[in-house]
């Protein structure tokens, strides 16, 4: 299961983040995930725990956003939204398309709780993992 390895490395992003910011654990986690990425959302969730425990993150709620997969015909020129295995053009039908969106997996934001702050948390935004 890649999925845990890949929670591990976040780990060390995540410690970077609350140290830079000199945050005192993480409240929350936001990725974004497209269905070309090559991770299973359900998987990352179900490995998150293991990697978080005893770390600044490990009472953190991790939050999950599916990116819609989007190509751009290079004959017609239409943005359309399609399914990982059909990446023809949806409005001319033509396969020669370029993926604008869909196989990322992108850190969006980390909710901090930094103990100076009169609300203890700030968010960070748009790394990616």
């Amino acid at each position: 299961m890649h999925e845990l390895s890949i929670c591990q490395q976040m780990m060390i992003q995540l410690k970077d983040i609350a140290l830079q910011n000199q945050a005192s654990s993480i409240e929350s986690i936001t990725l974004k995930i497209g269905p070309l990425s090559g991770v299973e959302a359900a998987l990352l969730k179900q490995a998150f725990p293991y990697a978080a425990a005893g770390s600044v993150a490990e009472n953190a709620e991790l939050f999950i956003e599916e990116v819609p997969l989007v190509i751009q015909c290079k004959q017609c020129g239409s943005k359309t939204a399609t399914a990982p295995n059909k990446l023809i053009c949806g409005k001319c039908g033509d396969y020669h398309t370029q993926l604008l969106s869909g196989d990322e997996m992108l850190l969006s934001s980390v909710e901090l709780n930094r103990d100076d702050l009169p609300n203890k948390s700030s968010v960070m935004e748009a790394n990616h993992v």
